[in-house]
């Protein structure tokens, strides 16, 4: 039987290569420079699978330039970056990695939300520049200890969020699309807020929602003004949820006493954004699920949600069933 051709757009953990390489001839993209989407139509020309980060944009042509694909596997949670539509109306199925990454992200978003509110960088900076030469420096924070932090998005990373601010006696308001019923929010021991109350009440404000075209710049200029002078604003869900040039805004003229981010509206960073000068906000560079047990795990799943495609088999994660009407999946077996 003929092995199955599939391309990798960025090395992931070696769990998930090896796995691969042991049943597929395998294409790496290796180098540090992103792929641009020339190379990725020309790389899944002869592909039965794919395997892709969330900077690739999978739309409808690079699926005209790859006739054979069977199987689309992401690195990742979201899938904004996937027209999975497109994908569903040709049968090609696709396996994402939802579960793996809530720890690591909810670690991150709390270690954010502590060096802005602590002014980890800024001491750190401080403290090297050989600035440090009175006893008490002028960098006082805000405190976390019982303050009021709001999620926006109460999924499983949000509701991770809520359980770690649990622990440092936060109350925890959340909005959501659709309201938890009581007994749950009594579960979890959080309240219900609009999101307009919530961004009013807040101390922090930690955003877990997923990406679409109701929530892009679902805070904007307006929404940072309703928050307080001495509120916070932590981003580790997706960019484009936070309108950039008016947090860049709203930090430059202290609306908001600070933010920490881990997520942009273009990837990587521009080095001319308006966040980089800026002493308030802590940046990171996309690092939510940055833990080496978060990616190897991350890495398995992605190989495993691949491999059970071309075995005729639902993925472990199958993002689009709906692709099964279209094409039947012992139809695409080859493994």
């Amino acid at each position: 039987m003929t092995k199955p051709k599939v391309f990798v757009t960025r090395r992931i953990p070696s769990p998930g290569i090896e796995l691969i390489s042991q049943w597929c001839d395998i294409v790496v993209h290796d180098d540090e420079v992103p792929l641009d989407q020339e190379e990725l139509i020309r790389q899944v020309a002869d592909k039965d699978g794919l395997v892709c980060i969330p900077s690739n944009r999978i739309d409808g042509r690079v699926l005209d330039a790859a006739p054979r694909l069977k199987v689309i596997s992401t690195f990742s949670v979201g899938y904004d970056h996937l027209d999975v539509a497109e994908a569903s109306r040709r049968g090609v199925f696709i396996g994402y990695t939802p579960g793996v990454l809530t720890d690591a992200t909810a670690d991150h978003a709390f270690a954010l939300l502590m060096s802005a509110a602590r002014r980890i960088v800024e001491g750190d900076r401080y403290t090297r520049a050989g600035k440090w030469t009175a006893p008490f420096p002028p960098l006082l924070g805000e405190s976390v200890w019982g303050a009021t932090i709001g999620i926006v998005g109460l999924g499983r990373i949000g509701r991770a969020v809520a359980a770690r601010a649990q622990g440092f006696h936060m109350s925890v308001l959340y909005y959501d699309a659709e309201r938890l019923p009581a007994d749950e929010e009594k579960a979890l021991s959080v309240e219900y807020r609009s999101l307009e109350d919530l961004l009013r009440e807040s101390d922090y404000v930690s955003i877990h929602a997923p990406q679409s075209a109701l929530t892009r710049h679902l805070i904007n200029e307006e929404r940072l003004k309703l928050m307080k002078r001495t509120a916070f604003l932590v981003n580790t869900s997706r960019g484009p949820l936070v309108d950039e040039e008016a947090l860049a805004k709203a930090l430059r003229e202290q609306w908001i006493e600070g933010a920490g981010i881990d997520v942009y509206e273009e990837e990587p960073l521009a080095t001319d954004s308006p966040l980089m000068g800026l002493d308030n906000v802590t940046l990171s560079p996309h690092l939510g699920s940055a833990t080496r047990t978060a990616r190897m795990r991350m890495a398995e799943l992605t190989a495993q949600n691949l491999l059970a495609v071309l075995r005729g088999e639902p993925p472990v994660h199958w993002l689009n069933p709906e692709a099964a009407r279209v094409r039947p999946l012992s139809s695409v077996r080859m493994l």
